[in-house]
């Protein structure tokens, strides 16, 4: 044992599920050595945390106008007839989002 290249061992313990998932990642990484496998992912790995408020704020602008869109079309659709108040409602929307990316967009090119 003392000409090992690694002669430090390092432990810890995982639940069965955890296992099953370092396992399916293992798998996907074409490999079937869990010391490399974990050394590597220790070693080299990355945790990213990412903000995703914006693209939240931004999804719930889209869906809004999908929602309203569709209201309008239905309305159309049976009627015939688009209310002028509909079209400035979606459009104000748009707007709206319009706004959101435009900030996302400066707060980008700042950072």
């Amino acid at each position: 044992m003392e000409n090992r290249k690694r002669n430090i061992q390092m432990r810890f313990w995982v639940t069965s599920e955890e296992k099953k998932l370092i396992r399916r990642k293992m798998y996907m990484a074409k490999t079937n050595n869990m010391g490399a496998y974990l050394r590597k992912m220790a070693i080299d790995g990355i945790v990213a945390n990412v903000d995703m408020t914006y693209q939240k704020e931004m999804f719930q602008e889209m869906h809004k106008i999908g929602v309203n869109v569709n209201q309008l079309a239905k309305v159309a659709n049976t009627t015939g007839v688009a209310t002028p108040e509909d079209i400035v409602e979606v459009k104000g929307m748009l707007d709206n989002l319009w706004h959101i990316l435009k900030r996302d967009a400066q707060w980008i090119k700042e950072q």
